[in-house]
């Protein structure tokens, strides 16, 4: 693969994931492997957490999609992630709107981006 190309990866349900192969997102390298799973009642958090780890430590990959629901399955493994790249975007599915409050990434950017660590205060 070229260094200046990078692929998405996906993690959700089979509607989700289905959408961004539909639009172009998949990818299948020599080796068979994939830059999606689709997530059922049927996947065990051990494989989750196991794909999570895999596209993490991939370097032709840039960002991984998770939706919320399956990233609240593995929230430990996603609340240690502290790397830049790949980048983890949690993203709402069919059946589970987002909840920006469940967003540990979200969290530690507000958390970033505060200049008062006790939160808003109205000086005016």
């Amino acid at each position: 693969m070229a260094s200046n190309t990078a692929l998405l990866a996906i993690i959700g349900d089979e509607d989700t994931v289905t959408g961004f192969l539909l639009a172009g997102v998949g990818n299948v390298d020599i080796r068979r492997k994939t830059n999606y799973l689709i997530v059922d009642n049927k996947t065990t958090v051990k494989t989750i957490e196991d794909t999570f780890k895999e596209f993490t430590a991939r370097e032709d990959i840039a960002i991984v999609l998770i939706s919320q629901y399956v990233a609240n399955m593995i929230r430990f493994v996603v609340d240690r992630y502290n790397k830049p790249i790949p980048a983890i975007l949690e993203i709402p599915s069919k059946d589970h709107p987002y909840d920006p409050s469940q967003d540990s990434i979200l969290a530690r950017v507000k958390h970033m981006f505060s200049s008062d660590p006790s939160g808003p205060t109205n000086r005016y």
